[in-house]
C-alpha cells in the first residue's frame, strides 16, 4: 500500500544496545538513506541516527511500499554492519546471535514504529522530537550541533548530506 502521507519511522537496536555508536555504522545508515533518495524510493525530510535507534520522517514514493522500503533499508544496514563485525569485531557479533531458523544474528527489534503524519501540526511535532533527541540524550547542547541529524539543515538551509527535502517542498 503506497501512502500519500509522510511517515515517522523509528527502528531500534535489539535490547537497546549501542550498536550504532561508531560513526562508521552511522555512515552506513546515511548511505542507505542517500541510496533510497537517489533510487527515487523515498523523500527524506528529517532524521537522527542515535547510538541505539534511528528516527526518520520520510515519504514513500510510488515505486515501492512502506513495508518494502522499511525492510530493504533495515536489511541493507544490517548486512553491512554484520560484514564489518565479522571482519573487525567478531566478539561483538556474538552478542547479536539468535536461535532462529532464518538468521544467525539479529540487530533490529521486530515491528519498527511507523506512523502516518496526516497533519502539519503532527509533522512539526515529530520533526522537533527528532531534532531534540540528541540533546535529550546528552550528545550535544543544541540540535544543530549533532552531526548525524537533519537539524543543521533546518537551521542553516544547507543540505550537507545531499539527500534532504525541506518539509515545505
Amino acid at each position: 500500500m503506497v501512502t500519500e502521507w509522510p511517515q515517522f519511522f523509528t527502528a531500534t537496536i535489539l535490547q537497546w544496545r549501542p550498536l550504532l555508536a561508531p560513526d562508521k555504522y552511522k555512515d552506513i545508515v546515511i548511505a542507505a538513506l542517500r541510496f533510497l533518495v537517489k533510487d527515487k524510493r523515498a523523500k527524506v525530510y528529517s532524521f537522527a541516527v542515535m547510538v541505539n535507534h534511528i528516527h526518520i520522517i520520510w515519504q514513500v514514493q510510488p515505486a515501492t511500499t512502506p513495508a518494502a522500503l522499511q525492510r530493504d533499508f533495515l536489511k541493507y544496514i544490517a548486512q553491512r554492519i554484520k560484514a564489518d563485525l565479522e571482519r573487525y569485531h567478531p566478539e561483538q557479533l556474538a552478542a547479536f546471535r539468535v536461535p532462529a531458523k532464518d538468521r544467525i544474528c539479529q540487530f533490529w527489534k521486530q515491528n519498527a514504529l511507523s506512523i502516518e503524519l496526516r497533519s502539519h501540526r503532527v509533522f512539526l511535532q515529530k520533526l522537533e522530537y527528532i531534532h531534540q533527541n540528541p540533546v535529550k540524550a546528552g550528545l550535544c547542547r543544541l540540535p544543530e550541533e549533532y552531526k548525524y541529524s537533519s537539524a543543521s539543515f533546518y537551521d542553516s538551509g544547507i543540505d550537507y548530506w545531499g539527500f534532504l527535502c525541506h518539509y515545505f517542498e
